[in-house]
């Protein structure tokens, strides 16, 4: 079985919010346009030095992560950062790691997606196709 992809819109949240203050103009909102694993065996999403530095994002704390082989590591959080997938909106703090773009479960939770394995792809969930629907509790 091969990796699932989706394309992903990450956005700085500080800028977008500036933006909405009239703090700051459109065209400077800090944005990247990636083609993002999903990892469903990952809780939270990751993206690379390169691009938290491109979002011009600053790093908020460190947190050790546990890799699938068991290997603990110590990495950064970044500030937040909104994420559009699929039309559909969340927002996260990245584990600051690796050279790609990971999305993890509470980004999928975050969006109400699902993870079509067999066919390699992101869906909206079938009982909520129109928009998302998060569970409170």
């Amino acid at each position: 079985m091969g990796e699932v992809k989706v394309p992903v819109r990450i956005t700085n949240s500080m800028d977008q919010g500036m933006f909405r203050r009239g703090l700051i103009t459109k065209d400077q909102i800090h944005f990247v346009d990636v083609e993002a694993v999903v990892d469903t065996g990952a809780v939270r999403s990751v993206m690379p030095v390169d691009i938290m530095l491109k979002l011009g994002l600053k790093p908020v704390k460190e947190i050790n992560a546990r890799m699938a082989n068991g290997f603990e590591q110590r990495c950064e959080l970044t500030e937040p950062a909104d994420m559009e997938i699929l039309d559909r909106l969340t927002s996260e703090l990245f584990i600051v790691l690796g050279d790609e773009v990971l999305i993890g479960q509470t980004a999928l939770e975050g969006t109400d997606l699902l993870v079509d394995c067999t066919r390699q792809r992101v869906m909206t969930n079938p009982d909520h196709p129109n928009s998302c629907v998060i569970r409170v509790r």
